[in-house]
């Protein structure tokens, strides 16, 4: 519930039961990474692409770190901008992306901004980035994240969407 109605589920139950964000971010993120292989091909496709590459994210620093560590992709991103970065507001709080465009120099008329929740375009679109939503799998049993990533999708605020981010980011490279 409040992970659909705040962004996280974080932002609901710090503004209804006070809760310190720390300990449950760390809890939540504590999670076995062993499952994920390196994937060289997004580290080829990442190395191809041109500029900066920045992950924004709703989760830790920390988190990020692991899974792409693991993913063999960290190496490309300048940075992570997590939640706490944020502040704890999670997206689709336009302020979020304002702090991020402002915290980084970024120029939104030059930036593709990649998302999985397709309402976390939104905010991304109105400041005049290029959205690409990596649009997740749906089947009877998919998880409720995945339902959650769908929510939103109507507009015209998605560029372009997606299910292989390899296969896109082959093509912008022209490979």
């Amino acid at each position: 519930k409040y992970w659909k109605e705040y962004g996280t589920t974080l932002s609901g139950l710090m503004q209804f039961h006070g809760l310190e964000p720390d300990e449950f971010l760390d809890f939540v993120h504590d999670i076995d990474v062993s499952p994920l292989a390196p994937d060289p091909e997004l580290s080829s496709a990442l190395d191809n692409l041109p500029g900066k590459k920045y992950i924004f994210t709703n989760g830790t620093q920390k988190h990020a770190e692991r899974v792409s560590d693991r993913l063999g992709v960290l190496h490309h991103f300048d940075d992570i901008f997590d939640i706490r970065a944020a502040d704890y507001v999670p997206k689709p709080d336009k302020n979020v992306y304002h702090k991020l465009i402002a915290n980084y120099g970024i120029n939104p008329d030059e930036t593709i901004f990649f998302e999985d929740m397709a309402r976390n375009l939104l905010p991304a679109h109105e400041l005049g980035m290029t959205t690409v939503w990596l649009k997740p799998k749906l089947s009877d049993d998919a998880p409720q994240h995945a339902k959650i990533g769908h929510e939103g999708a109507d507009g015209g605020h998605i560029h372009y969407e997606i299910d292989n981010l390899v296969d896109f980011l082959s093509l912008m490279n022209g490979k």
